[in-house]
């Protein structure tokens, strides 16, 4: 017989409903603040906080450079998948962080390089202004894409086609960003090369950054106001991968694993305390309190909760082990609750697995998760690095687990772990641009938190009043008794019925 059998059933977060409240001036959706704690390091005291309390799933089809900075934009977080080889998501990495940097440590030419060889390195790394310096590093001028015309001006140096410095306006021993952004508005260019007091190149400092903060008022970065980078790692190859990514600038890391309450884990979390020790690590996948407890015993600086719950995620059938993600969250929150109030020592925690709609995060954190994790819902966008196809004349947008076929073909070339699946691939309808559609998932959770009268996460944590509903309860609160034309949905105006 088993150790220990539960009798009482194991509830999804569908079988949560949030009661009314009543709604104050305070409350209304306009006023409610998202922000909420990622991860901490308590060796450092460091905690990171995010501006929404949504991240994306650290798989290949999901998380890549172009998700983290659209979600960093949005205040955000992508985890970035580390089912390819270190230099990849390295760059990864340090493609988010050169995105908007503030003081940017920028890729330089010499003034002999031919143009053509200018414009492959455009090609190649994404920008568009190099600074031009001499062997001492000293500034001589910025070649811009619009400076030259490859077939015309392709042989000759950059030298020749360069805006030199005598035109430009340039910034002097400047440290403060406030300052930079000041000359930057009151003059002409859309950069500012800052120089030490002999003239040699600094950093770049682009104006576009600051009408992108303006625009993206949430948006996460670092104290130098790069963009926030966070980068999923294994338990097999950690002693390669974390001291690159750490080179490369990540702010955070995330044991990526199905099953994280393991020796294995607490190995890999153990070693990043002892060589990187001001680096904040997420531990996880754990369903349990145990698990909760073994993981930040380790080093683990936030959570992350759910087994099997996910939309293409079979480990509960071919595995028959995990949790709903509900009962989870309960059960590892009450333990994250007597372990601050022991220590002091709050710790996050991520629900991971069956979030789908602006629904089911706000019933998450009310359950007291600080944010929760999502797949499909980015798969379906632009900024995923999925490939878009056609389907009976849907676009659409493939969308595989990191325990997939797929995604195991890459670690089973390195790790031997393909003995089974515990995912699958399929199809997600293409959503367009991230920009297109958070926000309206993050309208429809203040507005729920409005109606929970609550301000903020915390709030919702101590205040939220919930209760289970039945099968016909969850029926009734769904379109029902109503016919719908053929390939029409609830979300669907009338008028677009015959289109």
């Amino acid at each position: 017989m088993a150790r220990n059998i539960s009798a009482q059933p194991s509830r999804a977060l569908a079988e949560f409903r949030l009661l009314p409240r009543l709604t104050t001036p305070d409350t209304v959706p306009a006023k409610i603040d998202l922000r909420t704690p990622l991860v901490t390091c308590f060796q450092s005291g460091r905690t990171l906080r995010l501006g929404i309390p949504i991240v994306s799933a650290a798989m290949q089809a999901v998380s890549g450079s172009e998700m983290g900075i659209a979600m960093a934009m949005q205040g955000g977080a992508a985890f970035l998948f580390c089912s390819q080889t270190v230099a990849s998501q390295a760059e990864m990495v340090r493609a988010i962080k050169r995105h908007k940097a503030g003081f940017v440590e920028p890729r330089t030419v010499p003034p002999d390089m031919i143009l053509r060889e200018v414009f492959a390195l455009s090609k190649k790394h994404g920008f568009s202004v190099f600074p031009v310096v001499d062997a001492e590093r000293k500034l001589l001028g910025l070649i811009r894409r619009d400076d030259y015309d490859l077939t015309r001006h392709g042989h000759l140096p950059a030298q020749e086609r360069m805006v030199p410095r005598a035109r430009l306006d340039v910034g002097v021993e400047i440290t403060q960003l406030e300052e930079a952004n000041e000359l930057l508005l009151e003059g002409h260019h859309s950069v500012l090369p800052v120089v030490d007091k002999k003239g040699r190149l600094l950093s770049l400092v682009f104006k576009k950054d600051i009408h992108e903060h303006v625009e993206n008022p949430l948006q996460v970065h670092d104290e130098k106001k790069r963009l926030l980078a966070v980068a999923a790692i294994n338990t097999h190859d950690y002693e390669q991968r974390v001291p690159a990514l750490v080179e490369a600038g990540v702010d955070a890391l995330a044991v990526d694993s199905s099953d994280g309450y393991s020796f294995y884990q607490r190995q890999v979390l153990e070693w990043i305390g002892q060589r990187h020790p001001g680096l904040p690590v997420v531990g996880g996948n754990i369903v349990t309190a145990a698990g909760f407890d073994y993981l930040v015993a380790a080093g683990a600086g936030a959570i992350k909760v759910g087994m099997g719950g996910g939309t293409i995620c079979i480990t509960q059938e071919q595995k028959g082990t995990g949790r709903g993600l509900a009962t989870a969250i309960l059960d590892v929150v009450e333990a994250r609750d007597r372990h601050f109030e022991k220590t002091g020592r709050y710790v996050p925690v991520i629900a991971d697995g069956g979030v789908v709609t602006a629904k089911d995060v706000v019933i998450a954190l009310a359950l007291g998760a600080d944010s929760v994790m999502m797949g499909r819902y980015f798969a379906r966008m632009d900024e995923s690095p999925a490939e878009k196809v056609v389907v009976n004349g849907r676009l659409m947008k493939a969308y595989w687990g990191e325990g997939s076929a797929r995604a195991r073909e890459w670690k089973a070339a390195r790790y031997g772990q393909a003995a089974f699946v515990e995912g699958v691939e399929g199809l997600v309808d293409y959503a367009g641009k991230l920009a297109d559609n958070l926000p309206e998932t993050l309208a429809m959770v203040r507005s729920s938190m409005a109606s929970c009268g609550v301000a903020d996460i915390g709030d919702l944590h101590h205040n939220a009043e919930m209760e289970l509903v039945s099968a016909l309860s969850i029926r009734e609160g769904q379109v029902h008794d109503v016919v719908l034309p053929r390939g029409a949905s609830a979300d669907d105006s009338p008028r677009s019925w015959g289109d």
